[in-house]
């Protein structure tokens, strides 16, 4: 019989939908006799609950980062017995109805969660015996929140040891959990030539190569902060992506009249991997996926504006190993691109230790160890 795996993941970011997807690119691309599905948990919830979820959490890290750090280092410490955390949880209970209506018809036979909310709906679901079959928790970030730890879990996948150490001290038993890295999409398990990459977007493949990176709703004022690199006398190319936002990429087109031969903007790309293969540097925000992406590119990174928090983590632990610069300004970026571009030294050792860090074949990983565990469940209920 076909397994059948259920990928959840929520909207709120791009992150969590984004490790989603990469497990089922991954899934459909290798041999495995199975069907996968990816369904967001937002649409399994009532429009109240994803308004306040999604819609507050991206006004918020936009509008009001500072206090979205706080409530990020507050519900990390706050005590899972307390008043506010049982209401909170009974609101989310209330909204697993309909989820917990859709796993009775699909019958899956295990599932992955690459958000903290469906893991602790389906926890509860495991406790009230609502739920039988294995559930699997991917963290997409060089951190570990409270909020990610549940009991019945069947396993826990980490970035890296330190996220599984932190693990083992929130009290998740060792043999559950295991080290594999973020998922990323199969298309960087490969090495890809740069100079057939450089060739399909009309680059250079000699002179330094910047991608600077605006996430898939391509935010921020990636024009204004464009024109301030370009003006600088070090020579370089730059490649712009401004995902989803039109109206951005019509500025960034307007703006590469002006620097011909040096600027070339683009909108949302499927063919990031290649992008990368191009580049000797990216500038982006630290998410785990987007910085993920870029370790198992290869690429050094300068990393601007962290989200208080999650980001933040992330930030520190691209520093701490030597991977990234990070920028608190238009000023301090360029001066940071400035000095790691008339340093190719520099720039190769980042570089470096960059590739030795990425997991490109995180999502296999992951896979194997579902699959396999699978497997063995299915062995023994079977004798």
């Amino acid at each position: 019989m076909r397994k059948k795996i259920l990928l959840l993941s929520v909207s709120a970011g791009s992150g969590h939908k984004r490790a989603a997807e990469a497990l089922l690119a991954c899934a459909l691309a290798g041999d495995e006799e199975a069907e996968i599905r990816h369904l967001d948990v937002m649409d399994f919830v009532t429009a109240g609950f994803r308004k306040i979820y999604t819609d507050f959490y991206i006004r918020l890290v936009n509008r009001a980062p500072l206090l979205w750090g706080y409530l990020y280092h507050a519900s990390n410490s706050a005590q899972a017995n307390g008043f506010l955390e049982k209401l909170r949880r009974g609101v989310e209970r209330l909204n697993a109805r309909p989820l917990k209506k859709m796993l009775t018809g699909f019958q899956p036979d295990a599932i992955i969660c690459t958000h903290f909310l469906p893991a602790e709906m389906l926890s509860h679901l495991i406790r009230k015996s609502e739920l039988n079959c294995p559930v699997w928790v991917q963290v997409t970030d060089f951190d570990l929140h409270r909020m990610w730890v549940h009991d019945n879990m069947a396993g826990y996948f980490a970035a890296n040891a330190e996220v599984a150490e932190r693990m083992r001290q929130n009290g998740i038993p060792a043999q559950k959990i295991h080290v594999t890295g973020i998922p990323v999409m199969p298309g960087f398990t490969q090495r890809h030539d740069r100079r057939s990459c450089a060739a399909e977007y009309g680059l250079d493949p000699h002179k330094p190569t910047v991608l600077l990176m605006g996430g898939g709703a391509g935010v921020g004022d990636l024009d204004k902060l464009a024109a301030h690199l370009l003006r600088l006398e070090t020579p370089f190319q730059l490649i712009t992506l401004a995902g989803n936002n039109t109206q951005m990429l019509h500025k960034m087109q307007a703006l590469a009249q002006h620097y011909p031969g040096k600027l070339l903007p683009l909108g949302f790309s499927n063919k990031v991997e290649r992008l990368m293969a191009c580049a000797d540097l990216v500038i982006t925000k630290p998410g785990g996926l987007t910085t993920s992406e870029c370790l198992a590119s290869g690429v050094a990174m300068i990393v601007t504006s962290p989200i208080p928090g999650q980001e933040e983590r992330n930030a520190d632990f691209l520093l701490e190993q030597g991977v990234a610069l990070k920028a608190h300004d238009h000023i301090s970026l360029a001066y940071r691109l400035n000095v790691l571009l008339s340093q190719p030294e520099k720039l190769h050792e980042m570089r470096r230790k960059a590739l030795a860090l990425g997991k490109p074949h995180a999502a296999a990983d992951v896979l194997t160890q579902v699959f396999g565990r699978q497997e063995a469940n299915t062995m023994q209920t079977a004798s």
